[in-house]
């Protein structure tokens, strides 16, 4: 890469910082288009309701044919949250009725129960637990301990497993963390999206740094492997004065890790998302100004970017990870652990087994309602195709190791990789042009600067997403 003006740690001497940024918030501004996070390939819209319960039963069934042993991640989605988040764009449910919950943990309970059954002399150790929502921790200590000995019964769980949760800050005390701890969860995500008083409002989500600074140190004190804390950017009333501070705050806390997402406003899909006054929200400028502001102040304070709007610890296994090569993608996002089969439950939860990706029902009702039957309450899904598999691994190459050896991919894929691809290398160029890519006839690498834009290189290798967006469909 040639020494531009981008200020990523690179060793450029006598670049002008103002220019540098202006040169930065210019690219943001160019690549800031809408994209899938890629925790899958295909992503979850391909999904349609022509597959059927038996395709995903069989590939439960053949999970260790051949003497393939992929080990487990398991999900599990809570839907229910006692307050809305004007910004939330997750599947939940809004109560304050906690008796609504036993209903939905037996039906967990049945589903967990008709997948082992299924999966019977085929499962492999859980290597990762994940729990998401909604709000978690709105269930009770006493149920989320029943929900995690039962699944450890039906399941089994590697010694070393990452047990992980997300926790609205505004649910839990320090006694709650205990607990948590206790029940056996070693990594915690706490939900901030931004510290300013003003801001939370905005979203109806107000909570005091200070709250949440305690939590923070007793989750360091009970011995949680990895603390993370979400932001997001985009939100009505940011401004850059306002978001500095938010990001001094979050430094100060020093987490582990850092997810930095971008708000994306689609009123029309997500209800809660009308309460927001579009006049409140910063203009395309205005939220490339806040990105550009994140990565430059998470870098200055010694982060290390990991992809796809996550920063780490340089020690953090994640970056280490990253620096040996060894980063891996799924569903819970950028991940040590190899490649897994992942096994979602409740409403709305996704499942990936082999090449057959299903998910449940988004409708509450429906979900119970299949449960009460006996029935899984899948509702669509996708059987990958060869050119999936073979897109998937690219796409998770450029993702994870930030490069794709041609010769690799012939031989793996029996494929010669520049025929193959010769339309999405072409378009590569503009990438290149900008000093984010370098392309030889060995292979594609991306650059230091080019981390920053992966979801968009990423993207021209996704087929489903050049047909929606150009109308052409390649022949395979």
């Amino acid at each position: 890469m040639t020494a531009t003006i981008f200020p990523f740690n690179l060793p450029i001497e006598n670049v002008d910082p103002s220019s540098a940024r202006v040169g930065l918030s210019q690219l943001l501004a160019r690549h800031d288009v809408p994209g899938p996070r890629y925790t899958s390939y295909p992503t979850i819209d391909q999904c349609t309701e022509s597959v059927r319960i038996s395709e995903f039963e069989d590939a439960l069934q053949s999970r260790c044919v051949g003497g393939l042993r992929r080990p487990l991640s398991l999900y599990v989605h809570v839907p229910f949250c006692e307050s809305v988040c004007y910004y939330c764009a997750c599947n939940k449910v809004v109560t304050k009725k906690h008796d609504r919950v036993a209903h939905y943990l037996n039906c967990l309970e049945r589903e967990a129960m008709l997948i082992a059954k299924t999966a019977a002399g085929n499962l492999t150790p859980v290597t990762q637990f994940h729990m998401g929502g909604g709000t978690p921790t709105f269930l009770n200590d006493q149920e989320l301990l029943d929900l995690v000995q039962g699944l450890r019964m039906l399941f089994p769980f590697a010694a070393n497993a990452e047990m992980s949760i997300e926790v609205d800050p505004r649910t839990v005390d320090e006694v709650r963390l205990l607990s948590l701890r206790g029940i056996g969860f070693n990594r915690i995500s706490f939900g901030v999206q931004d510290f300013d008083p003003q801001v939370q409002k905005a979203v109806h989500r107000e909570q005091s740094f200070k709250s949440v600074e305690v939590l923070v140190k007793a989750a360091r004190r009970l011995g949680f492997e990895s603390i993370n804390i979400d932001l997001i950017y985009g939100l009505p009333k940011q401004n850059p004065d306002s978001f500095a501070q938010t990001l001094d705050q979050l430094i100060s806390l020093s987490p582990d890790r850092v997810a930095l997402y971008g708000y994306a406003h689609m009123p029309d899909r997500f209800k809660p998302q009308r309460r927001i006054h579009d006049a409140d929200l910063p203009d395309a400028a205005g939220r490339i100004a806040l990105l550009a502001q994140a990565i430059e102040r998470m870098q200055a304070a010694g982060y290390d970017y990991i992809g796809m709007d996550h920063f780490a610890k340089p020690q953090d296994p994640l970056a280490v990870a990253k620096r040996q090569g060894r980063l891996h993608r799924n569903f819970q996002g950028y991940t040590t652990q190899p490649d897994t089969d992942l096994i979602g439950l409740g409403v709305s939860a996704i499942s990936k087994v082999g090449s057959v990706m299903v998910q449940n029902t988004r409708d509450l009702k429906e979900y119970e309602d299949a449960l009460s039957r006996q029935h899984l309450a899948l509702f669509r899904g996708h059987s990958c195709s060869r050119d999936d598999l073979i897109r998937y691994s690219v796409i998770m190459a450029l993702l994870c190791q930030g490069s794709v050896r041609f010769a690799d991919f012939s031989q793996s894929h029996w494929i010669d990789f520049n025929l193959y691809f010769a339309d999405e290398l072409s378009r590569l160029h503009a990438f290149i042009d900008q000093g984010l890519l370098e392309l030889n006839e060995e292979g594609i690498e991306v650059t230091r600067l080019g981390w920053f834009f992966i979801r968009p290189i990423a993207m021209v290798f996704d087929r489903y997403h050049h047909q929606r967006t150009t109308g052409q469909s390649k022949v395979l």
